[in-house]
């Protein structure tokens, strides 16, 4: 089993490769878990309200997956964004997107709750459960862009490790980039 340095740990600690694996599975079981129990809830609620409407046989699971997979959608193109720095304003098309998914599927759990304070808010815990889930997802990937960005192509930097497949590029700490001359820094002076 080979090691390889720990990404945010301190220089020369190493763990192996299974142990990373391990980590990262560990980190991300329950956040899937929870989105795939929520997003079954939430599946079955919105089968139940569109069939209740018209929408019988297969139409009704057409319905819930178009909703479902929707919100996935829309969560991953999020992610994407900012895996790639694409400048996301405040309230982008994915967001909106997102938004709407889990606002119908909110909609469609209180339209299958019993007419009482906590049938209510029962039935709102799996939209609630995604929402936190795809949060929980993006808050990752926005942590991981600021901690990280890919060196360009060409040798590596004295004392970063080379790539190690073709094409395959390490994530250098952004600590680790030279500053340009003048600070760079907003409001600083440069010369």
């Amino acid at each position: 089993m080979t090691s390889g340095p720990v990404p945010g740990a301190g220089p020369g600690m190493r763990v192996s490769a299974g142990r990373r694996a391990a980590g990262a599975v560990a980190d991300s079981l329950p956040v899937v878990l929870l989105a795939v129990i929520a997003g079954a809830g939430s599946f079955t609620h919105i089968r139940d309200t569109a069939a209740e409407h018209g929408q019988r046989g297969p139409m009704s699971w057409a319905v819930a997956v178009c909703v479902d997979l929707t919100c996935v959608m829309a969560a991953r193109e999020r992610q994407r964004d900012k895996r790639h720095g694409i400048a996301a304003r405040r309230v982008s098309w994915p967001t909106i997107v997102l938004a709407a998914g889990v606002l119908l599927s909110l909609a469609a759990n209180l339209a299958q709750a019993q007419p009482t304070p906590w049938g209510q808010i029962m039935a709102a815990v799996p939209a609630g459960a995604f929402l936190i889930a795809v949060s929980m997802l993006e808050r990752r990937v926005t942590l991981q862009h600021r901690h990280y960005r890919q060196r360009p192509g060409g040798p590596p930097a004295p004392g970063q490790p080379p790539a190690t497949a073709a094409g395959a590029v390490p994530l250098v700490p952004a600590a680790a980039w030279p500053v340009p001359a003048g600070d760079g820094a907003p409001g600083g002076h440069d010369g």
